[in-house]
């Protein structure tokens, strides 16, 4: 593993100028209609630029970053828009079910994650056959980093891998780890939550969920979970060896510094750049939760400098 330099927290943030141009682009795949924006840098000097997929977390995140439940920080328009400021192109896709793309089921019961895994693919191959673009990577942020390691195994156009406080545990086991180390909750809550995640691993549906469980494993989101938990990061990094970039934030309160060095190790070719005081959107933030969560729904807050160079420097040498 090859440690970035930390790099400290700092009020000199990044000012992008607006020189790109935006499109939006739609995709006809298997039970969907997927739509994206493609954003990409202005000027003859930028002739089939490099391209980078964006992937958006889990739960109800738009292609912008934007989602109703933290607000409309705008994590991807903006990393995208510093990276179009440095002669990077990007397409940031809504998800499935998210936005403007509509699939043809839109039950909750209907979404699995090889659904987000095969749309991250049908991207790629889009991408790769445009010809004013150059060589593709793709780019997974939170859950969608794990989406990216699965959507590049096998034959892949994607050239590079950056992932951005992505999770180094599978779904499950990140599950029984937060709620069997709170110690608020009663040990029949811990036993209950082994139970479901057994049956799920089974691929079995569980129709009895305790109220307080019914957010995490309500019926109607067990299909998701079930093909979700065949995902592991770790076996999923070690099984490619393309360049990989792993940022993450030791103020991220979703996902562990702990996360980035359980994938580094388990491929140990990959880059880490760990950033001090950078949270899970990817901004400067305090120690205290309540603020940290305040500046996740904050739209002019800046990225983090550091952040943003080290994803430039590293695709520019990944896709020369």
């Amino acid at each position: 593993m090859r440690l970035a330099r930390l790099l400290p927290l700092t009020a000199a943030l990044l000012s992008v100028p607006a020189l790109a141009a935006s499109r939006e682009v739609t995709l006809e795949v298997p039970g969907a209609r997927l739509a994206a924006t493609l954003q990409t840098p202005d000027g003859p000097q930028h002739a089939r630029p490099p391209v980078a997929l964006i992937l958006a977390g889990s739960g109800p995140t738009d292609r912008n970053g934007d989602n109703p439940l933290s607000g409309p920080g705008g994590t991807y328009r903006k990393l995208a828009a510093n990276l179009a400021a440095r002669g990077i192109a990007t397409l940031r896709p809504d998800k499935r079910g998210i936005g403007a793309s509509t699939p043809a089921d839109p039950r909750e019961e209907a979404l699995t994650f090889e659904d987000y895994v095969n749309d991250a693919r049908a991207w790629l191959t889009w991408l790769s056959q445009q010809p004013d673009l150059g060589p593709v990577a793709v780019i997974g942020h939170s859950e969608g980093g794990t989406v990216a390691l699965a959507a590049v195994q096998g034959q892949t156009p994607a050239r590079a891998v950056v992932l951005l406080s992505a999770p180094g545990e599978d779904i499950g086991t990140t599950i029984r780890r937060q709620i069997g180390q709170n110690p608020a909750n009663p040990p029949a809550l811990v036993e209950e939550t082994n139970r479901i995640l057994d049956a799920l691993g089974r691929g079995e549906r569980v129709a009895e969920v305790s109220p307080v469980l019914a957010s995490v494993f309500r019926p109607s989101v067990q299909p998701y979970l079930i093909s979700s938990l065949r995902y592991d990061p770790q076996r999923l990094i070690a099984s490619r060896n393309l360049p990989t970039l792993i940022v993450q934030g030791d103020r991220d309160l979703q996902v562990r510094p702990e996360d980035a060095r359980l994938l580094a190790a388990a491929q140990p070719a990959a880059r880490t750049h760990l950033a001090r005081g950078v949270n899970h959107v990817l901004v400067p933030a305090p120690l205290d939760p309540a603020g940290n969560l305040a500046r996740y729904g904050d739209a002019e807050l800046p990225l983090e400098r550091g952040v943003v160079t080290a994803v430039v420097e590293f695709l520019r040498g990944a896709l020369r």
